[in-house]
């Protein structure tokens, strides 16, 4: 039976990388994204391996984008048996200084459109009996650190909602995984917002050192392409276990938390990344 997979956020980084890797299984796979003229080299990839993957557009924050994109898939295929719920922004910026509005807006499009995607496809996986759930989240959703706490709160909120659904969908049938990568080397970080106000500047000299440590750390981080050989794996896996963590400097920071007591972890966490 053909196996039918959907990617959001498809247009680069790991959901292009995810999305190629699950055509290249022999999933169908409907690569979504918002805007389609940044398509063109999943096409060229896609045209040129034969691969069996279509491009649609799909804004995760929009109920009617969403509506239409799913029911065209199901209407075409019948089933649909992977999501990658893979879509998603960040904003630097200390708690203060972001907005309540852009505090929502973070939580729109990390958090409250991942729920719009399973409400959505979780009835068609329950009806199969079978399916597969993958939230992309971060090391940031283990980890609190400065100056990107509306990003790192919605990943917080993401790893809950996944724990709960493990649950309540596992009972038919549906598996859950969480994919926790650390830094990733993408254009992420240099697409990140910053508040429109910075109504605070005791915040600056931090904000400039974290901003900086960290696109430094992305300049030697994981390939987007490691993160979707993780979800590939974790999707063959019969009984996945609820998360995967990609990346070396991922795993050297949830051993140091795990190591170590919170007063020091907040320590060891300070000189990595604003402390000198």
């Amino acid at each position: 039976m053909e196996k039918i997979a959907l990617v959001t956020g498809s247009s680069s980084g790991i959901g292009f990388e995810t999305s190629i890797a699950l055509a290249r299984e022999g999933y169908f796979t409907y690569a979504t994204m918002r805007d389609l003229s940044k398509a063109e080299k999943m096409k060229e990839i896609s045209n040129k391996e034969n691969l069996s993957l279509e491009v649609i557009q799909l804004d995760v924050d929009d109920e009617n984008s969403t509506d239409k994109a799913v029911n065209s898939i199901f209407d075409a295929k019948g089933r649909i048996d992977v999501l990658v719920n893979n879509a998603g922004w960040g904003m630097w910026g200390a708690a203060e200084n972001v907005s309540i509005e852009e505090f929502k807006e973070q939580f729109e499009t990390n958090f409250f459109s991942i729920v719009r995607m399973i409400q959505k496809i979780a009835p068609i996986m329950r009806k199969q009996g079978s399916g597969s759930i993958v939230n992309v989240s971060s090391i940031a959703g283990r980890i609190g650190f400065p100056i990107s706490t509306a990003y790192i709160s919605s990943k917080f909120a993401l790893e809950g909602l996944s724990e709960s659904l493990r649950y309540e969908l596992g009972q038919f049938g549906i598996k859950v995984i969480i994919i926790e990568p650390g830094v990733i080397k993408t254009k992420f970080f240099d697409s990140m917002r910053m508040p429109k106000e910075s109504k605070e500047e005791a915040y600056q000299e931090i904000t400039e050192k974290v901003i900086t440590g960290v696109k430094m750390m992305a300049e030697m981080g994981t390939s987007p392409k490691e993160v979707a050989d993780v979800i590939i794996n974790a999707l063959k896996d019969e009984k996945p276990v609820p998360r995967y963590i990609v990346g070396n400097d991922a795993a050297m920071f949830l051993e140091s938390k795990k190591m170590k007591t919170d007063i020091e972890f907040e320590n060891y966490l300070k000189k990595e990344l604003y402390e000198e």
